[in-house]
């Protein structure tokens, strides 16, 4: 698919219908200035305000706007949260359905048919690959984005953050907490910021259930 798409590029280029500096621009973009870091900002004030995530958790859509965030692939979010009574996934099992005001672009992973095919059928299986192993007693559930929705995972906060401030916290914020196949940095490792994982090989995806 990357070289069609490479080729398919060159081509439009060679045209003259695609400017590979306003490519470059667009992708800039979305992998600095517009991404993890955005929804790691969201999740941040949502720990530390409660009245912000009562109103991320009533209507994301408004909440993250009020935060400067929209744009393309974010005009109708709904925020799922975590907790240790319930742990939520998300996927897209038609394409690659995604947040890009709040998460960037989507992983390679993310986008993988395995990924796609598997969280749904085997939740737990695919965070283990993730590094993530829950009690049995947490229910996971899985959200399908599609065109119409698309979905940010609000992760637990850490332990022995009291007192810190949105800045700080956000450093825990990892991308894959926000889609749920990660959690937060724990507070001893400093926030390495929004930032995420490389796909185990054979991870999947699920679609809206629960394991």
């Amino acid at each position: 698919m990357d070289l069609r798409v490479r080729a398919l590029e060159t081509l439009l280029t060679e045209k003259g219908y695609l400017e590979t500096a306003a490519i470059d621009r667009i992708i800039q973009t979305y992998e600095e200035r517009v991404g993890p870091r955005n929804g790691a900002q969201v999740v941040a004030r949502a720990w530390s305000d409660p009245a912000f995530a009562r109103w991320l958790a009533e209507d994301a859509t408004a909440a993250i706007s009020s935060m400067g965030f929209t744009g393309r692939q974010g005009e109708h979010m709904v925020a799922v949260f975590n907790t240790p009574a319930e742990h939520h996934m998300v996927v897209c099992t038609l394409c690659s359905c995604y947040p890009w005001p709040v998460l960037g672009l989507p992983p390679a992973w993310y986008k993988s048919a395995p990924y796609r095919s598997r969280t749904v059928r085997e939740p737990r299986a695919v965070l283990a690959e993730f590094g993530v192993t829950l009690p049995e007693s947490t229910p996971v559930r899985v959200w399908d984005s599609t065109a119409e929705v698309r979905y940010l995972v609000v992760p637990m906060r850490p332990a022995d953050t009291e007192g810190w401030t949105p800045e700080q916290l956000a450093g825990l914020v990892t991308r894959d907490s926000m889609i749920g196949t990660g959690l937060a940095l724990p507070a001893c490792s400093g926030g390495a910021g929004a930032r995420g994982t490389a796909a185990p090989a054979g991870s999947a995806t699920p679609a809206k259930g629960t394991a």
